[in-house]
């Protein structure tokens, strides 16, 4: 399938789930990944914030467990910057203030900025994703040219609601493939 097609897709199926669903699923996807990765040996996990709107995972669950499982893991989120273009990415504590952006997500105020090159994860948002690592996002380009700028160690981990399709088949060669995804269902990995 094509990306524009997989958007369109992707985000009515999301839609369509209630926000009792959307918790549930979440916390099938919180659980799979504490258990299938080594998130105690990171010292750096970028996390993206959700958008309730937007029926995107709820990653606040996986924060939350961070924090109190793992306190010397240090979580991360993005801010998209003014260019509209490019993300920072900033420190997030239990006392960080967020006020939300232009598109509803959440995002932290005076927090110290945190270099891609210190990330050991990140856990990337998607719409979509393929059975070879390929995803599909909202069409912006900021994870690609973020996950770009990271070390090449540090994992790319999808979360998806939703299984893989079998092939995206516009997916170009600068698009930056995951290492692994996780769903409710299972951990995806890719080689």
């Amino acid at each position: 399938m094509l990306k524009a097609d997989l958007r369109r897709d992707f985000l009515a199926r999301r839609r369509s789930l209630t926000s009792a669903e959307v918790a549930q699923l979440s916390q099938a996807i919180s659980e799979a990944l504490v258990v299938a990765f080594p998130v105690a040996k990171w010292h750096w996990l970028h996390v993206f914030l959700p958008i309730p709107q937007q029926h995107e995972p709820d990653t606040w669950r996986i924060i939350r467990h961070v924090w109190a499982t793992w306190p010397a893991v240090q979580v991360a989120v993005p801010v998209v910057q003014p260019n509209g273009r490019t993300l920072r990415h900033y420190h997030l504590t239990s006392n960080t203030k967020l006020v939300h952006n232009r598109w509803g997500i959440p995002e932290p105020v005076d927090a110290p900025q945190v270099a891609s090159e210190k990330l050991d994860a990140v856990l990337v948002p998607l719409l979509a994703f393929d059975e070879t690592g390929q995803r599909v996002g909202y069409g912006k380009g900021f994870y690609d040219h973020f996950l770009a700028e990271c070390r090449p160690e540090a994992l790319r981990i999808g979360l998806s609601l939703e299984p893989p399709v079998s092939r995206i088949d516009d997916a170009w060669p600068s698009d930056v493939r995951l290492h692994a995804c996780v769903t409710p269902e299972r951990v995806w990995q890719f080689t």
